[in-house]
């Protein structure tokens, strides 16, 4: 075939329509506007596993149609123009691949997001509120990748993130989530990527948290942190940590002591305080599902390579 042609103002439905079988739907970085027709459900299009309809021209609420294609295992919808809430049964589709981000979505993240199957999963650059689900936890046999970055999410970070021993790339920066990092990160065993910039967090950096083997990047600048142990330390001058424009006396480039003292005079306490500095024992949760997860990665093929973070960039062809 030769190079692919942008189509103009495309009507979803006429062109489920037309096509009796349907197995892969990219169309993206086109103009389609209109509904999501409920004509790609599973009882009529049984065979649709894929449906890309990222950057493109859609509107007005969640597309519920995307709920009766209970065969899809990637779904994206991203760079679009959806907004409110996120419909909590989307997470309980056997998807491998979600992608939400760069909407208009609001409201909080539904509690459902712990029944959730993707190994890649982003909300990133929306406009949700409220805390990341306890229940998140819940997602330790599935979640690898997950990005929750640019929002307005706030609250302190749960307990139960700790639990993701399968996750190598975790994002929440540029939000509003505050307290202390819960000890349980340092349960993450296969964790890469950290990014929780931009927050109001604040207390020590756990010393578990940087003994973790497998990490190549923490990025803990622009919060309110207060002291570092040794193996922190270790990571600074490795360029492996970033804890910039916090308010730790003895590092370099950080806040001024007024702002600090400015944070800390309203800062808020939360309500789990002693759990999260509880020290997590990180073997109560077996890993029965690790195998099985990392092998639906490998046979996602390329794309499941950092495909969270590729995907917040726009789609093209």
């Amino acid at each position: 075939m030769g190079r692919q042609r942008r189509l103009q103002n495309l009507s979803l439905k006429n062109f489920i329509e037309k096509i009796k079988t349907l197995v892969i739907v990219h169309l993206n970085s086109n103009n389609v506007t209109g509904d999501v027709p409920y004509e790609i459900s599973s009882d009529k299009q049984p065979n649709l596993f894929e449906l890309d309809l990222s950057n493109n021209k859609f509107k007005g609420s969640f597309p519920k149609a995307v709920l009766g294609a209970t065969n899809l295992t990637y779904l994206d919808l991203r760079f679009n123009q959806f907004t409110g809430p996120v419909d909590p049964q989307v997470f309980t589709l056997d998807l491998d691949f979600l992608f939400l981000n760069n909407n208009g979505f609001s409201g909080t993240i539904p509690e459902s997001l712990g029944r959730t199957a993707a190994l890649f999963l982003t909300l990133a650059n929306n406009k949700f509120i409220g805390g990341i689900p306890k229940s998140i936890g819940n997602a330790r046999e599935t979640l690898l990748e997950v990005l929750f970055l640019n929002n307005q999410l706030s609250g302190c970070l749960p307990y139960e993130i700790g639990l993701l021993k399968l996750a190598t790339v975790f994002d929440a920066s540029k939000n509003k989530l505050t307290g202390p990092i819960p000890q349980s990160f340092g349960c993450l065993k296969n964790m890469e990527l950290l990014n929780l910039s931009e927050n109001l967090l604040y207390g020590e950096v756990p010393e578990t948290l940087c003994k973790l083997n497998n990490l190549k990047k923490l990025t803990l600048s622009y919060n309110y942190f207060t002291q570092v142990g040794p193996e922190c330390r270790k990571l600074i001058a490795e360029n492996v940590l970033d804890v910039s424009m916090s308010c730790i006396i003895d590092a370099d480039n950080q806040r001024k002591p007024d702002e600090c003292e400015a944070f800390f005079l309203k800062r808020y306490i939360c309500p789990d305080m002693k759990t999260l500095l509880h020290h997590a024992p990180c073997d109560i949760h077996k890993l029965s599902s690790k195998q099985n997860s990392v092998g639906r990665a490998q046979r996602a093929g390329a794309r499941a390579r950092s495909a969270t973070y590729a995907d917040i960039n726009k789609p093209h062809l």
